[in-house]
């Protein structure tokens, strides 16, 4: 096998993604160059049917839609609050997407009449969803402006996957969605929240560009902003679409303090702060358990597990401690895909870890400056989370690899929580050797 190792990129690493697994060539190229080189179907889990229901379910194809934006703009189409919607599983903006999202109420009598969205169906139902009520995700994928040609593109992309199929799994990162797509602050922000330092939250949330962010037409405004804090000139100067940002403004404005200005913000954006922070955490832990040289697919004493069901679907959320002595136990449920290793997504309740998983999440922690307590947020209680366990690794999936005139498509499913570009990101190695 080669051993050349290639250095993730400046922009992932900031987001806690410091390694890849495999060490074939990549070969850079742009898997979003159109919304319709991205396309996601959601396996759906289906609330059941009823005519007498008190929900609506919609199945939803949108193009190039970010999934607040959308749900706020059915919500106000339909003449409901902005969070009456709810759906399963965040997707990707830049892309086209098909997913069930559910309000309460009856159908609409008609087109929605919003750009880019076309409601596939609509049933009555007797329960919503919420989030994580699907099974996860089918992706169909366009990589085009390859670094090189298709036919030497497609010897190193398959040269990857079978290393992949020796390594046998694939690091879980959260994928760059998680932390804002086009500008990465949520995790920051969140951090902010869980220190309880709303004023910096909101003013990070405002004027902050993070390095390799592109250029936005709002850019100036954020600048003059951060330099004046003039509040009705940000109104003037920020753009009509960055209505987040410009709720936040009215309310400062009219005086409201930061944290109840922060609150005009709906629960859901609020809380994405808090996990996309989590995330951060996972992301930083999974990294540098990899460089303490502890395995990623076979656990350790201080570690945790998650029971994965006949249909391949992780059985909840809940970690299985694994010590001494169940270890043996632990370390054949794994190889026999009974189970998973987890790592924490880090909240009040997230148990104290012993041996080498526990000393490196201890050293994340302590390198940004939180801890567990942090995360009831007491100056923010309704967003204060308790923690979680999330599959460390992943088994590879069948991947489907086609070359074209103009690029190469890629086709695979993932379960639910799974980032189809963090699979690729082993394929393409953006870095460097």
């Amino acid at each position: 096998m080669p051993s050349t190792e290639y250095l993730p990129p400046v922009e992932e690493r900031a987001l806690g993604m410091e390694f890849y697994v495999t060490h074939t060539p990549g070969v850079p190229g742009r898997t979003k160059a159109s919304p319709d080189d991205f396309r996601v179907n959601e396996i759906s889990d289906y609330p059941v049917p009823d005519p007498d229901g008190a929900f609506t379910v919609l199945r939803v194809e949108s193009r190039d839609w970010e999934q607040h934006e959308l749900g706020s703009a059915i919500a106000r189409t339909l003449g409901l609050s902005p969070s009456s919607i709810r759906w399963a599983g965040t997707k990707d903006r830049r892309a086209v997407t098909e997913r069930l999202l559910s309000y309460r109420g009856p159908p609409p009598s008609q087109e929605l009449g919003l750009p880019r969205v076309r409601v596939v169906e609509a049933y009555r139902a007797r329960d919503g969803l919420v989030l994580g009520h699907h099974f996860g995700n089918l992706f169909d994928i366009r990589v085009r402006e390859l670094g090189s040609p298709v036919v030497g593109a497609l010897e190193t992309f398959r040269a990857t996957e079978r290393e992949l199929r020796s390594v046998g799994s694939w690091p879980n990162f959260f994928g760059p969605q998680r932390f804002g797509e086009v500008r990465p602050v949520t995790h920051g922000v969140g951090r902010e929240l869980v220190r309880g330092e709303i004023s910096s939250a909101v003013e990070l949330y405002l004027t902050a560009r993070p390095p390799g962010t592109p250029d936005l037409v709002g850019d100036a405004a954020r600048e003059a902003f951060a330099t004046t804090h003039d509040v009705g000139r940000a109104l003037r100067e920020f753009p009509v679409h960055y209505r987040f940002e410009r709720s936040l403004l009215e309310r400062l404005a009219r005086g409201d303090p930061p944290d109840r200005a922060f609150r005009a913000l709906s629960r859901e954006l609020r809380l994405l702060f808090v996990h996309a922070f989590q995330a951060l955490l996972f992301n930083r832990w999974l990294s540098a358990r990899k460089a303490a040289g502890v395995e990623l697919d076979r656990p350790v004493p201080g570690d945790h597990v998650l029971r994965v069901g006949r249909d391949g679907t992780v059985r909840g959320q809940e970690g299985i401690p694994v010590t001494s002595d169940n270890l043996a136990e632990c370390s054949d449920l794994v190889a026999r895909g009974g189970a998973l290793l987890a790592g924490p997504l880090v909240g009040y309740e997230t148990p104290a870890v012993e041996g080498e998983p526990g000393r490196v999440l201890e050293e994340v922690l302590r390198a940004e400056g939180v801890d567990r307590a942090m995360f009831r947020v007491p100056a923010a209680p309704e967003v204060a989370s308790r923690g979680a366990w999330r599959p460390a690794v992943l088994p590879v999936p069948p991947i489907g690899i086609v070359g074209e005139d103009d690029g190469v498509r890629f086709r695979f499913a993932l379960p639910k929580g799974a980032y189809a570009t963090v699979l690729l990101r082993e394929f393409l190695k953006k870095g460097s050797a």
